[in-house]
């Protein structure tokens, strides 16, 4: 299993819309990432920042995230999500939301 933490800004004029998006993720957004191997995802807000956690329980990441990525109820969601966010200076080049490092974990 492998843990995966990361952060995108949200623009603060769209916080509440933000929240009621999330308040009935489409179920098909919801299978594809269960599909994908993705389980205990959350999103948690702090300010102007968006901090997600998933564990993920497959054996090729950028495979299965790609799948996400081809999905059209996901490509849907996106359109509705992404607007309403900003990378934040630390994403690499071509990251959308930027990966974090572990640096603790307590089991």
């Amino acid at each position: 299993m492998e843990r995966i933490a990361q952060v995108i800004r949200v623009r603060p004029e769209k916080v509440a819309e933000y929240r009621k998006l999330h308040e009935a993720v489409p179920e098909a957004v919801l299978a594809r990432l269960r599909a994908s191997h993705i389980a205990n995802y959350s999103i948690h807000l702090l300010g102007d920042r968006l901090f997600s956690y998933f564990e993920y329980h497959g054996e090729d990441l950028a495979a299965d995230l790609a799948e996400v990525a081809e999905d059209e109820a996901t490509q849907e969601w996106w359109k509705l999500t992404d607007p309403l966010q900003e990378r934040v200076p630390e994403a690499a080049e071509g990251e959308w939301w930027a990966r974090a490092e572990q640096v603790f974990l307590m089991e």
